[in-house]
């Protein structure tokens, strides 16, 4: 069973956004983007050198790590520059406004 965890309010992530959210009882910081009326969520921290991926350019679903240009899906996690790294995503689910992602990854 995943633990659901409360990020933000729907209406803090404005169409074709993507923001980096403290989250309680988490190390690191949720990354949420609304892209296309549909939200991804995903660990802040690219994982090939912890570089924040918040304020990274963004093209549709895909994010360029401000710090070694690596580009990733969102919707996969899948990296343009190394098959062998994935950005952790979770699953995105709401109770009414709010905004939870399911602690375990897929």
């Amino acid at each position: 069973m995943a633990l659901r965890l409360l990020v933000c309010r729907r209406q803090d992530v404005p169409p074709e956004s993507c923001l980096a959210f403290e989250v309680d009882g988490l190390d690191w910081p949720v990354l949420v983007a609304q892209v296309g009326g549909r939200f991804y969520a995903t660990t802040s921290e690219c994982p090939h050198e912890e570089v924040s991926l918040e304020g990274g350019r963004r093209s549709g679903t895909r994010i360029e790590c401000p710090g070694h240009g690596y580009i990733f899906d969102l919707a996969t996690g899948a990296c343009d520059h190394d098959p062998h790294l994935c950005l952790r995503r979770y699953r995105v689910s709401f109770d009414g406004d709010d905004l939870y992602v399911d602690l375990i990854s897929f």
